[in-house]
């Protein structure tokens, strides 16, 4: 297995290009509960450029009927990062301080459920992120309303030989 680094600038590019539009090549998934968490694996997909196609616990998209449940549901995505040891991106939870552009920021209740995954794209002078569902480019992190929160490193990606 060979290990990838992340592009971040590739991701933060995707990111701004997309964050207003839709990429044709993907559904648009707003009106099946968000499209977050889809726009933010097409960045990750664009800085690393793997996928991972184990079926159900993977993390891909072929067609709206064949994608992992990581591609677009937030836990799941998280979950996916933060343990995968196979093929395709990994990553961390860590804190705010330790952000880069190109990492993953999600938003949660109180209760526990996580329900957004903005794409961040600049940490300073004040962190800056993309968004699908309520699209924003650029917005600043403190616009947002959340009770929890939780920032996802890329340490890069791993491919078969």
């Amino acid at each position: 297995m060979f290990f990838l680094p992340y592009d971040r600038a590739k991701a933060v590019r995707y990111a701004r290009k997309w964050a207003l539009y839709r990429n044709p090549a993907y559904y648009d998934f707003e009106l099946l509960g968000g499209d977050c968490t889809n726009f933010a694996s097409q960045c990750i997909f664009a800085g690393c450029g793997v996928m991972n196609l184990t079926p159900t616990f993977g993390w891909y998209y072929r067609s709206s009927y064949d994608r992992a449940p990581a591609w677009t549901d937030v836990d799941f995505l998280f979950d996916f990062l933060t343990n995968n040891k196979g093929v395709g991106p990994f990553g961390r939870e860590i804190g705010s301080r330790d952000i880069l552009p190109g990492d993953i920021v999600q938003f949660g209740k109180q209760s526990g459920d996580f329900y957004h995954s903005p794409v961040i794209t600049e940490t300073h002078p004040e962190i800056l992120v993309c968004a699908h569902s309520r699209d924003r480019l650029d917005a600043p992190l403190s616009s947002y309303l959340y009770e929890r929160v939780r920032f996802i490193r890329i340490d890069g990606a791993r491919r078969d030989g």
